[in-house]
């Protein structure tokens, strides 16, 4: 099976390898030039966001599934330009991977979408709880899921607004050892509820606070809006969280053998 992989980047686009078919969709970072124009020539699906937001590509319904860091993902075009998966996250699991030592720890993932960081986190031996808004992205999560052989793992998934979930988890005094965000810039709840970002991020960081376990392992955030970079993120976690034994934050980097690599968003943990 043909794995990810970023060939090319620049003019505002970024061109990858998603398994058997190549996709080139706008990147906000990429502002250089490419430096392998030939490469661009025959792609098989492209995604503009000028005028009318639309894929264009001979098999604009097609569902494929590929390898990333030693996780299975089924993939399709979506209309918002997404395939199911975000790459430059590659760096969050393996360390997710690599910090599980324990088994059934318990695992928080909010915003999971289709459950990246879920399946990290199962694969190293822990209990998930997997929470997003949409019924249908839960549903490409359990898909994800029996792809990896964790159709019976240790995974609960809920689809809720998020703070109503949180809330109501600090009721039933649920703690977790780990929490991962991945929140995004502005959202809508099972009830349309909106979430903004830079309005809610303090009542969200209030309420995974009450949920950290007294031995806990880390939180991780994550983001892709552009006014949260690294040292917004670090103080946020500082603030909230100020117990941790170690806290890093930087770039989420996506590498390329033959090009530039491409940032993609930012990312801070704090750890115990």
């Amino acid at each position: 099976m043909k794995k990810y992989k970023l060939i090319d980047s620049g003019d505002n686009l970024k061109l990858e390898q998603f398994g058997k078919y190549s996709v080139v969709r706008p990147s906000a970072y990429a502002l250089w030039s490419p430096l392998l124009q030939t490469k661009w020539k025959q792609v098989d699906f492209s995604f503009s966001r000028k005028g009318e937001k639309k894929w264009e590509g001979k098999d604009l319904f097609a569902s494929w599934s590929t390898e990333i860091e030693n996780i299975l993902f089924k993939l399709k075009l979506t209309p918002f330009g997404h395939l199911g998966v975000f790459p430059e996250h590659q760096f969050v699991w393996n360390y997710i991977r690599k910090k599980i030592t324990k088994k059934n720890q318990n695992i928080l993932n909010l915003f999971a979408y289709t459950g990246g960081a879920t399946l990290a986190s199962a694969l190293a031996g822990a209990k998930v709880c997997h929470v997003d808004a949409s019924k249908p992205v839960i549903s490409w999560a359990k898909e994800n899921a029996a792809l990896n052989g964790l159709q019976d793992a240790p995974i609960r998934y809920i689809s809720d607004d998020v703070f109503k979930f949180l809330k109501r988890e600090i009721k039933r005094k649920v703690k977790y050892d780990g929490i991962i965000l991945d929140p995004p810039t502005f959202g809508r709840g099972t009830q349309n509820e909106v979430f903004k970002l830079e309005k809610d991020i303090s009542l969200l960081m209030n309420l995974c606070k009450d949920l950290l376990s007294e031995d806990p392992s880390f939180v991780i955030f994550t983001s892709h809006t552009f006014s949260f970079t690294p040292k917004v993120l670090e103080n946020l976690l500082k603030q909230f969280f100020p117990s941790y034994d170690k806290i890093s934050s930087g770039e989420l980097i996506i590498d390329s053998e033959k090009s530039y690599s491409l940032s993609s968003g930012t990312y801070c943990i704090a750890e115990w």
